[in-house]
């Protein structure tokens, strides 16, 4: 079955439904905010104004309206030209979460989507990671799980931080945290292929690949670097959530060893909380959950000093 996926604008989705007014049909799916059905083709349209075509003709119905080329609400991507109709594909994506969190673990998540299992994995309700509750993504993340291969791998802070004290940036924590994730994902599939691999982009790839150099099996074939990736296949949509998920459960365990939840981001907020396990748990409990480079640290050291010269 033919699979393509338009991204319009809010005047060419008033118009779609218009055009399709007659053939409408009832879908209670998630994120679907009107659905026809032709006798080859059916059209779906979802809330991220993103347009399903599917069917023999999908095609011919899809041409009325554009190309899958155009990024979501008109902001443009930077990277990789893709190829035409590339949000239907066989896409494994990948994405992380996490880097600019002072609690909480880097995780990066790869998945593969085959062309015939975007239908599914949309009905599940993936989309852009960003405008998803984190509550959602809990709920969603094991389902996607279950239907699409994937590898989900978490740098815990004391691993993060043993690493960064060797002089390993982020970027090159991330990069080897990718091609792990990827090279996992293609033993799964195996002999299966995916027709490309896209990256979310965080670095160019002269400076990806520079990161990971030394390691012995780098994946290389069809691999493509965009920004703003989980907009443009449903393969990254899906990381980013898997990769969020990982995140959240990470954060679960860090907030029970400590005994309150725990703050996300690196906030003023987040200081607070560092002084006040600094001074409950002591420096070495602080050290293992934290980024112990991030400013957050000295503010807390400070904050914690206030408070024994009180």
């Amino acid at each position: 079955m033919t699979n393509i996926v338009l991204l319009l604008t809010n005047d060419k989705l008033q118009e779609v439904q218009s055009f399709y007014a007659t053939n409408k049909v009832i879908r209670n799916a998630p994120g679907v905010v009107f659905a026809a059905k032709l006798a080859d083709t059916a059209i779906t349209v979802y809330k991220s104004g993103k347009v399903m075509f599917q069917g023999g003709g999908a095609e011919r119905e899809a041409a009325r309206w554009g190309t899958a080329e155009v990024s979501e609400k008109g902001i443009a991507s930077k990277g990789d030209a893709l190829p035409k109709n590339f949000a239907t594909l066989s896409v494994i994506g990948s994405d992380e979460t996490g880097t600019g969190d002072y609690f909480g673990p880097i995780t990066v998540a790869a998945v593969y989507v085959p062309a015939d299992k975007i239908p599914l994995v949309q009905e599940l309700g993936v989309k852009d990671s960003k405008l998803l509750t984190d509550d959602f993504m809990r709920k969603i993340a094991p389902d996607l799980m279950k239907v699409c291969a994937h590898s989900i791998l978490t740098l815990r802070n004391d691993k993060y931080n043993t690493l960064q004290a060797k002089g390993y940036s982020q970027g090159k924590m991330k990069a080897l945290l990718h091609n792990q994730a990827i090279r996992h994902v293609l033993k799964k599939i195996a002999p299966e292929q995916p027709q490309y691999i896209l990256i979310d982009q965080f670095a160019e790839r002269a400076t990806y690949y520079r990161h990971i150099q030394r390691e012995q099996e780098i994946i290389r074939d069809n691999v493509l670097f965009s920004t703003k990736a989980e907009n443009l296949h449903v393969a990254v949509a899906t990381a980013s959530i898997l990769a969020r998920y990982a995140f959240l459960k990470e954060m679960d365990r860090l907030s029970e060893l400590v005994g309150f939840t725990l703050q996300k981001g690196a906030s003023s907020k987040v200081d607070e909380m560092a002084a006040k396990i600094w001074l409950s748990k002591g420096e070495e409990t602080l050290h293992s959950i934290s980024k112990w480079h991030f400013a957050n640290t000295e503010k807390a050291r400070r904050l914690l000093q206030k408070r024994k010269n009180l």
